[in-house]
């Protein structure tokens, strides 16, 4: 995802730079150049074309070659949306009773994710999640850091989220924890399955209404 993708008003033409679109590129550059070189082959797989893009309309994303714990970004609707998956060994911490202590929504009440997504997961499949990758705070862009450690981004790190901004954390099911800036859960686009590794986002699931404008906060 380029600036050119940050820009771009639903109906394809080029509109002025946000305060958001700054936001994006001052604090998302180091999470996104060291995304890149895992990123680009996987979007160039399934690469939509222009006039889909300026649409807004749904996009597939190949995610047969995603590695366990590794994280994209891809763009829909100029949002960056992570993809991230959890390995098993991560998908266990999420229904810890010590985690959970430390988040502010456990059990996504507040109108963050379509209805398939409210669950200890928040996601369709466990070991895929999807979310709009922008923190609910301020409108920066978070980095991933999937794996525990001891010392960074901070110490005593679980794995998740983090926002360089003003240091929001989210767990790897991007529930925000207690006690930062940030007020919300990440929001879950729509998306579905449409088979065993194709990813549509932009799309729900059969029989299933929601919209991203309909969030608390996006």
């Amino acid at each position: 995802m380029g600036p050119s993708d940050l820009n771009v008003a639903s109906n394809g033409s080029a509109t002025q730079p946000t305060r958001r679109d700054f936001l994006y590129l001052a604090t998302g550059a180091m999470g996104l150049v060291a995304a890149a070189a895992t990123m680009v082959p996987l979007i160039d797989q399934m690469n939509p074309d222009a006039s889909t893009l300026a649409a807004g309309g749904p996009i597939d994303v190949d995610l047969a070659k995603l590695a366990p714990g590794e994280n994209i970004i891809v763009s829909w609707r100029a949002h960056p949306i992570f993809i991230l998956k959890r390995p098993e060994k991560l998908l266990e911490t999420l229904q810890s009773p010590s985690l959970v202590a430390m988040l502010s929504d456990p059990n996504s009440e507040q109108l963050q994710q379509p209805p398939y997504a409210k669950n200890w997961h928040r996601s369709i499949k466990p070991e895929f999640l999807v979310v709009v990758g922008i923190c609910t705070h301020l409108g920066c862009i978070p980095q991933a850091f999937p794996q525990a450690s001891a010392t960074k981004p901070v110490a005593n790190w679980p794995g998740g989220y983090f926002c360089p901004c003003h240091g929001s954390k989210y767990d790897l099911a991007a529930r925000v924890f207690k006690n930062v800036p940030a007020p919300l859960n990440l929001p879950v686009p729509p998306h579905r399955f449409v088979s065993d590794t194709i990813l549509r986002i932009g799309e729900n699931p059969p029989g299933v209404s929601f919209d991203l404008a309909s969030v608390e906060q996006l």
